[in-house]
C-alpha cells in the first residue's frame, strides 16, 4: 500500500537513483584504489633495492627475501644508465599472464583492467612497470601475486558500497521527509478540502483558501477556489430559480382558469354587430389563446424543462405580422416604426407558438429599448432561406447593450439590460432556439443599434451553445 503512494514511489525513486549515482562513482574509485596499491608497491620494491644498492649489490639471500616479501613483490627490474637490471629476486613458480605500465595510463583503462580484476577469482602472477620515485633511473618493474590485490579492492569496494547505503538512505529519508512536507501535505489540503465541499455544495464556508507556498500548488488551490466559488454561486441560483419556478407555476395554475374564462367571453365577442369589435375579437382571441398556451408550458417547465417543440411547416410572414401588431398596439403614442423584409412565399419548419414567443421577447426588448431613450426608433424584422436552413433577423436603432449585459446576455437573472430587467426573455428564447437544434446570436450591437439572429437548422439535429456576440460595434 506505502509503494502507492506518492511519498512512497518517490522515496524508492530516490533510492535507486542515489544508488545509481553511486555506482557510477564506484567504478573511478576502485579503478583510481588499484592504480594507488600497484604505485605503493612499486615504491616498496624501489625502497628495497636500495638496500641493495647501498651494500655494493651483495646482500644475504634471507634478507633478500625479507624485502621481498616486505614490498610485496617477486622480483624487482631497474633501468638504470640505460641498463636494465635485475635487483632483486625469488623464484617464481608460475607464469606471468599480464603486464600493466602504470606510466601513462588512460582512465578509461584504469577502470576496465580494475572491473577485471574484481570478475577474476583465481590469482595470478603479473608484472607492473612504473616510473621510480624522485627520478631515481629510468624504469622500475616489478613480479608480483594479485591475491592481496583482489582482496584489497574488495576491502575497499564493500566500504565504498556500505557508504553509498548510508548515504542513500539518508538522502532517500531527507527527501522523503521534504516531499511530505512541501508537496504532499498541500495535496492532501486540496483533497481534503474537496472531500469537505462535496458534502455541501452550497456552504461557503468549505471553498478552499489557497495558501500553499509553491507556485504551482497555489495556482492550484486559486483555481479549486475560483471554481468552487462559481460552483456554490450557480447552485444558490439555481435554488432561487426552483423556488420562482414553483410560484410561477402556482401562479399560471390561477391564471389560466381566469384566461379560460376570458376565452369564453372573447368566443362570443365575435357574433357582435359592432365592426370594431367584430374586427378586434380575433386578435383578443388569439391573444387570449396564447396566454393559455403559455401558462400551460410555464407549468411544464415548472415539472421539468422546456417542452419540446412541435415542428410543422407554416408561413413565416403571418406571424412576424402577428407579433408585429401586439407590439405595435404595446408601443401605445411612442413614435417606433416596425419594418418587415420577409419574403411571401417563405415558409419553414418549427414550432410556431415558440417562435411567436422568441420573436415576441425579442421585438419587446428593441420597443423598451428604444421607449428608454425617449427618442424616435425603428425595428425591422428580415427573413431569408438558406442552403442550410433559416435566418431570421431582429434589428432596432436602440442605444446598443451595454457591456455587463453583453457578459451574460443569455443567463437568467444577469443578462438584463434595462432597470428592473431580469434577463429571462433572452434566456428563454435562447432555449427554445436550441430545442430546434438552432441558436440565437447576438450579430452586433453598439451606439447605432443591436441585431439579433435566430438561426434554425433545416435538420433537426442537436443543439450548439449560443453565441453571445459575433461581432460589436
Amino acid at each position: 500500500m506505502f509503494l502507492n503512494t506518492l511519498s512512497g514511489r518517490f522515496l524508492m525513486l530516490t533510492i535507486a537513483f542515489v544508488m545509481l549515482a553511486e555506482v557510477l562513482i564506484f567504478v573511478p574509485s576502485i579503478a583510481r584504489f588499484r592504480e594507488d596499491f600497484l604505485l605503493s608497491r612499486l615504491e616498496r620494491a624501489q625502497i628495497a633495492s636500495l638496500a641493495l644498492l647501498a651494500t655494493d649489490e651483495v646482500i644475504d639471500a634471507n634478507l633478500e627475501a625479507e624485502l621481498l616479501r616486505n614490498a610485496g613483490v617477486m622480483n624487482v627490474v631497474l633501468r638504470r644508465d640505460e641498463m636494465r637490471e635485475l635487483i632483486l629476486s625469488s623464484p617464481i613458480i608460475a607464469p606471468v599472464t599480464q603486464t600493466y605500465d602504470l606510466r601513462d595510463p588512460g582512465p578509461w583503462v584504469l577502470m576496465m583492467d580494475a572491473m577485471m580484476r574484481l570478475w577474476k577469482r583465481d590469482a595470478e602472477l603479473i608484472r607492473v612497470i612504473g616510473d621510480p620515485v624522485k627520478e631515481a633511473g629510468l624504469l622500475i618493474e616489478v613480479t608480483m601475486d594479485t591475491a592481496d590485490l583482489r582482496m584489497a579492492m574488495l576491502d575497499y569496494g564493500v566500504r565504498i558500497l556500505w557508504l553509498s547505503a548510508v548515504i542513500s538512505a539518508l538522502t532517500a529519508l531527507l527527501l522523503f521527509l521534504a516531499v511530505r512536507i512541501f508537496i504532499v501535505r498541500p495535496i492532501h489540503h486540496v483533497v481534503d478540502a474537496m472531500a469537505s465541499y462535496a458534502k455541501a455544495p452550497e456552504d461557503a464556508r468549505r471553498i478552499i483558501e489557497p495558501r500553499a507556498g509553491a507556485l504551482e500548488l497555489r495556482e492550484a488551490e486559486e483555481g479549486l477556489n475560483a471554481l468552487q466559488t462559481q460552483l456554490t454561486s450557480a447552485l444558490k441560483q439555481k435554488d432561487r430559480l426552483a423556488q420562482l419556478g414553483g410560484a410561477v407555476a402556482r401562479i399560471s395554475h390561477d391564471l389560466r382558469n381566469i384566461l379560460t374564462t376570458a376565452q369564453l367571453f372573447a368566443d362570443r365577442m365575435e357574433s357582435s354587430k359592432d365592426p370594431a369589435v367584430a374586427r378586434a375579437a380575433p386578435k383578443l382571441v388569439n391573444s387570449i389563446s396564447r396566454a393559455v398556451n403559455l401558462c400551460e408550458s410555464t407549468l411544464a417547465f415548472g415539472r421539468a424543462e422546456e417542452p419540446p417543440p412541435k415542428l410543422s411547416r407554416f408561413a413565416l410572414a403571418p406571424l412576424v405580422n402577428d407579433v408585429i401588431d401586439s407590439e405595435r398596439l404595446a408601443a401605445g403614442e411612442h413614435d417606433i416604426s416596425y419594418a418587415e423584409d420577409i419574403p411571401s412565399g417563405l415558409t419553414l419548419r418549427a414550432d410556431s407558438e415558440q417562435l411567436f414567443r422568441v420573436l415576441t421577447n425579442l421585438i419587446r426588448n428593441a420597443r423598451q429599448a428604444i421607449v428608454a431613450t425617449g427618442k424616435p426608433g425603428e425595428i425591422c424584422v428580415t427573413g431569408r432561406e438558406e442552403d442550410d436552413g433559416w435566418v431570421i433577423t431582429v434589428t432596432d436603432t436602440g442605444p446598443g447593450l451595454p457591456p455587463k449585459a453583453q457578459e451574460h446576455l443569455f443567463q437568467p437573472f444577469q443578462g438584463g439590460f434595462r432597470k428592473g430587467g431580469s434577463g429571462l426573455g433572452l434566456a428563454i428564447s435562447a432555449e427554445l432556439i436550441r430545442g430546434h437544434g438552432g441558436r440565437l446570436d447576438l450579430s452586433r450591437t453598439g451606439p447605432e443599434g443591436t441585431e439579433f439572429a435566430v438561426v434554425l437548422p433545416r435538420e433537426f439535429a442537436e443543439a450548439p451553445e449560443p453565441v453571445p456576440q459575433r461581432a460589436a460595434e
